[in-house]
């Protein structure tokens, strides 16, 4: 999934900081970032994102819009969103970002280590199917 709209947030900006008045819909929130309401409505049902609620309608703050740009960045990098809760509820606990820094710090160093494994298993991947075209290229070469 490509999130649309993620780069114009702080990273450094805590969820916690935005001001909490209602500001956005649900529609309003999956059109700008390019997902469905069923993925916000999810995400509110894992406790990751709190909506206000004004009758039936859901009225999502600042605060939920930033939490959902993380969330949306965070499942981009491959977190799952055990990882991302976690990483958002130390938004919560320490103001001066300190935690989750060294958490995130830690999570993306380790998304670097597998994805370094999987590129070099794609290099050698492509490597050996190469070799078995170059062989079947040559094959044919021989025998027509």
């Amino acid at each position: 999934m490509t999130v649309k709209n993620t780069d114009s947030f702080q990273a450094s900006a805590s969820p916690q900081d935005a001001p909490l008045e209602p500001a956005y819909t649900i529609s309003a929130l999956a059109k700008e970032f390019g997902i469905t309401t069923r993925a916000i409505r999810f995400y509110e049902s894992r406790g990751l994102i709190s909506p206000e609620r004004v009758g039936t309608a859901r009225r999502y703050s600042r605060r939920d819009r930033a939490r959902l740009i993380l969330i949306l960045r965070g499942r981009n990098l491959g977190f799952t969103v055990e990882d991302v809760s976690g990483y958002l509820s130390l938004y919560d606990s320490d103001p001066a970002q300190l935690t989750q820094t060294r958490h995130l710090l830690d999570k993306v160093t380790a998304a670097i280590g597998d994805l370094e494994t999987k590129r070099h298993d794609i290099e050698r991947s492509l490597a050996d199917l190469n070799e078995i075209r170059a062989r079947c290229e040559e094959h044919l070469k021989k025998n027509t």
